[in-house]
């Protein structure tokens, strides 16, 4: 009776085992199925993908192109004279002014641009013939201005003063005083700043603000002279300056005293001399107390290589 029961309960575990196996199977199938069913369902993501796509690159340009196109003009205005947006542009390409000794008597070198001066672009940078400019940049300190006018007039010398606006307003009596001795006040702006930097609306009211009030403290007009703070200026800066009336001054001398010389007045003395040319336009600084030791030394020996001062006007 055990083995009969024995061989019923074998023979029903391995129908439930072909059952389990038959289940396998079966379970198998709709997952096969649903694994063949996504991997079809790329075919689905296809046209998501293109239509996202297009949203996304059509809009794009529109925004970008707008906003490139449109604003870019209206903050030019305010950074009209900025370096960066002017980058692209030889006319605005910032430049700062230089020149290389070529020795005593010997005209020096000048910038490349210089070849793009003419009638329409006024600037002046060296004379002719035996005679110097001696011109006197004043953008920050004011220096012993009692001895210096000392100098120059036991010298019997006329200089070319550029003295900065907030200078001028400060010192109203010391203007009126080197107009009434004879020598030559120009424009140098109002703030000396790196124009530049500047729009053009605010370096021609510069310019404007510095001529009003000169012209109000000394009751004379204005000499049609103009002085790039630092030297640094663009090819159309030199355009809106020339269409105001404005001469643009350069040099041929200049020295590197806004800090001492290791030798003081000698260096002074000795760069100017040894750099000494036909049409010389000499700039010194006369907050330098260098510059100012040097000064009657410096007059004294031009004169006695044959060359007398002159004003900007008689150029």
């Amino acid at each position: 009776m055990s083995r009969k029961w024995n061989a019923v309960l074998a023979t029903a575990l391995f129908a439930s085992l072909l059952a389990g196996c038959a289940d396998f199977k079966v379970s198998l199938e709709p997952k096969s199925t649903k694994t063949t069913a996504a991997t079809a369902a790329p075919a689905t993501p296809e046209p998501t993908v293109a239509p996202t796509a297009t949203p996304t690159v059509k809009p794009t340009p529109k925004p970008t192109v707008k906003a490139t196109s449109e604003p870019t003009p209206e903050p030019t205005p305010t950074k009209a004279a900025s370096t960066p947006p002017k980058a692209n542009s030889a006319e605005n390409k910032a430049l700062s002014w230089y020149y290389m000794k070529g020795g005593k008597g010997v005209v020096p070198r000048f910038p490349a641009e210089t070849k793009q001066f003419g009638s329409d672009r006024k600037a002046i940078w060296v004379g002719t013939g035996k005679k110097v400019y001696l011109t006197l940049d004043n953008g920050g300190a004011m220096g012993d201005t009692d001895r210096l006018l000392k100098i120059l007039q036991d010298n019997d010398v006329k200089a070319n003063f550029f003295i900065a606006g907030y200078n001028v307003k400060k010192h109203p009596d010391y203007i009126k005083r080197v107009v009434a001795e004879g020598h030559l006040v120009a424009n140098h702006t109002m703030t000396h700043t790196d124009m530049t930097t500047m729009t053009d609306e605010a370096v021609i009211k510069e310019i404007n603000d510095f001529t009003a009030l000169f012209e109000g403290i000394t009751g004379q007009k204005m000499a049609p002279y103009f002085r790039f703070p630092y030297g640094k200026y663009t090819l159309h800066l030199l355009d809106v300056v020339s269409q105001m009336g404005y001469t643009s001054v350069f040099w041929s001398t200049a020295l590197r005293d806004w800090e001492p010389m290791k030798n003081g007045a000698d260096d002074a003395y000795n760069d100017v001399i040894n750099n000494l040319h036909d049409g010389n336009v000499i700039l010194l600084h006369q907050a330098s107390e260098d510059d100012i030791n040097a000064l009657d030394r410096i007059i004294k020996e031009v004169k006695k290589e044959g060359y007398e001062f002159a004003l900007l006007s008689d150029m």
